[in-house]
Order: structure tokens, then C-alpha cells, then sequence
């Protein structure tokens, strides 16, 4: 049975072994502090481990999903480990992004780390309202990466969002990085899928809605879509990858009304995927694996988990409600 896991913040990793149907956090005993902060979850495909990056560094999840290891890195005290990747062209390639923002990369399965000296804006000082400060410019809002992206079909591109410092692209597999802005209406970057359908094609979710590119993300263009909201978070493509994907969507962080999206025709339009009742805050994750294209779950900021055995036609609203969810997956047995 498929195995789902469930990333929260301050209660640690849950998981599921019949489809999310019961949930069970991890205890202490198992390696991982049961009050962690767990912000990013990863599968190592090639050896069955689940990575998992919270405020106490990496965690590497074995085979059995019986027991979390601590893998040291420069992470561990510096900063909140937020987005992991595992390249699809060698696993011992790992690149780690963290809050304040920066990027590490080991090249090795995760027994050594070195930080890239990628210029991330470790802070910013926009998005405050009714700053209590006298001068407001003085306020840090620590920036994090959300999400590294390998291109699946070319070594050499990588691609990072930052919430909030915009785009950094890679050229050369992930060892330096250059800072993309041009047509993002904001920096606010918070989802990225490529798909490969005759030519490479690129999505960027953000606070200010879907960005495409067709140039390797040099630049973007702006997609509308019919919603009331325009704040979108996670994107993927089933993994059958015959164009048809999924895309969250809500009013805001943590929000209190969201939707799922789907695409038929690999993002040219959209139409809401009607999760069952009614979301109480914004839809923010996904969880798909090529292991079963049909298996998919999505989740909801503040708790609410949904699953689709059908391949994202219809969904079922799962009885568990957690605290705050920041990533989900699934892996096979």
C-alpha cells in the first residue's frame, strides 16, 4: 500500500498507510522531535528514502519509513531548511533551500553540504501593514525558497522560486544561479513545474497568480485564470504527463476559501477540479508520483486533506484534520 506523509508545522511528520484514511504522527523515538517544523518533504526515488528538511536541518526517512536519521549539514543551527530536491539525473545530487533564504547542495547522498554562493535576499521589508516600528523599513520578513525544480530532460537546468526575492535559474546544473525577474508582476514565488510536450514549457505560481515561460525562464508571461482569487501555490503534472495537471489556488496565507485547478491541455486553460465540500482556507499542496499517476493528494493550509484514486476526476474529502500542513507525499511500498 502507497505511503503518505504529511508535513506539519510544529507537529512533525504524519503518515498514512491506507490512503490517508488514518494518520499517525511521528514520535520522538523514531529520530525526529515530535514538535519539529517540517517545511519540505522529498522522495530519493533510487533508495526508497524520504527527505525531509525542518528547523533542525535534514532528515533522511529509510526504506521501512521505520526510523528518521539526522544528516549534519551547515543547516542545522543557521536556518530552517524549507525546499529539498533530489536530481533525477544522479541521487547523490541533493540541492537544499532554506529560510533565510540560500541554497545548499550536496553532491555525495547528503553526507556533506557546501552553500552556494547565490546572492538570496535574506530579508525584505515589504508586506508589512500598520508596521508598529517608527521607521517600518527597519522590519525583517525573512525570505525562504519554496520549491527547487530539476528539469527532468536536460541536466543542466535548475530552477528556484523565493518567497519573497523572485526566480533564480540555473545553467549549469545547479551550481550557480542568476536572478530572473522580467514579467513577474511581484517576487513572490511560490510554485514551479516544467513540462515537455514538443518544447519545454515552464509555470511559476505567485502571490499575483500563473506565470508561463517558453524560454527556459528568461522571462515570463502572466496567464489568467478564471478565479476569484489570484494567490496560487503548487502546480504539477500528472505523471502519466499527457498534459493534464493541477494547480491550488485560494484568497490568501493561510486564507479562508480555496480551490484546485485543473488543466486538460498542459495549462492552456483551467477549470476548477470541485474538491468535495467547502475549503476553509487556502488549497496550497500536492502530492503525485509516477509509481501511480492515477494515486493524488492535495491539501489545504490549515489541515484538510484530500485524495483522487482516479487520476484527479473525483476527489474524497479525508475525515483526519491536522494543524498547519507545509508538505505532502506519497511513495510506494
Amino acid at each position: 500500500m502507497p505511503r503518505l506523509y504529511v508535513a506539519t508545522n510544529g507537529l512533525s511528520v504524519w503518515s498514512s498507510n491506507d490512503l490517508g484514511q488514518t494518520l499517525i504522527r511521528t514520535g520522538t523515538g523514531h529520530g525526529m522531535y515530535s514538535g519539529s517544523q517540517v517545511w519540505g518533504l522529498a522522495p530519493r526515488p533510487a533508495t526508497g528514502e524520504l527527505l525531509a528538511g525542518t528547523n533542525s536541518g535534514v532528515y533522511s526517512l529509510d526504506r521501512a519509513g521505520a526510523r528518521w536519521t539526522h544528516m549534519p549539514s551547515p543547516m542545522d543551527d543557521a536556518a530552517l531548511v524549507t525546499a529539498l530536491a533530489v536530481s533525477p539525473h544522479d541521487p547523490n545530487v541533493i540541492l537544499a533551500g532554506t529560510q533565510p533564504a540560500a541554497l545548499y547542495r550536496s553532491d555525495d547522498g547528503g553526507k556533506t553540504w557546501r552553500k552556494l554562493g547565490v546572492p538570496m535576499k535574506p530579508y525584505t521589508n515589504v508586506g508589512f501593514e500598520g508596521a508598529t516600528t517608527a521607521d517600518s523599513s527597519q522590519v525583517k520578513h525573512w525570505t525562504r525558497v519554496t520549491q527547487i525544480l530539476f528539469d527532468p530532460e536536460d541536466r543542466s537546468a535548475v530552477w528556484a522560486g523565493v518567497e519573497i526575492d523572485s526566480l533564480w535559474r540555473s545553467t549549469d546544473g545547479g551550481e550557480r544561479f542568476e536572478r530572473v525577474t522580467e514579467g513577474f508582476a511581484n517576487d513572490d514565488i511560490h510554485g514551479l513545474a516544467v513540462t515537455h510536450h514538443g518544447k519545454r514549457k515552464l509555470f511559476a505560481t505567485t502571490y499575483g497568480g500563473l506565470h508561463t515561460s517558453s524560454d527556459g525562464g528568461a522571462s515570463w508571461t502572466p496567464q489568467k485564470v478564471d478565479s476569484p482569487w489570484v494567490y496560487m501555490r503548487s502546480i504539477a503534472e500528472r505523471p502519466d504527463f499527457e498534459g493534464v495537471m493541477f494547480m491550488t489556488n485560494g484568497d490568501g496565507p493561510p486564507g479562508s476559501h480555496g480551490r484546485l485547478y485543473r488543466s486538460r491541455d498542459n495549462g492552456v486553460t483551467w477549470e476548477d477540479a470541485k474538491l468535495p465540500g467547502e475549503l476553509e482556507s487556502s488549497c496550497y499542496f500536492l502530492a503525485v508520483n509516477a509509481a501511480d499517476p492515477n494515486l493524488i493528494f492535495a491539501a489545504a493550509t490549515l489541515g484538510q486533506l484530500y485524495r483522487s484514486t482516479d487520476g484527479g476526476e473525483q476527489w474524497t474529502a479525508l475525515k483526519r484534520r491536522l494543524g498547519e500542513i507545509r508538505a505532502i507525499a506519497w511513495m510506494p511500498d
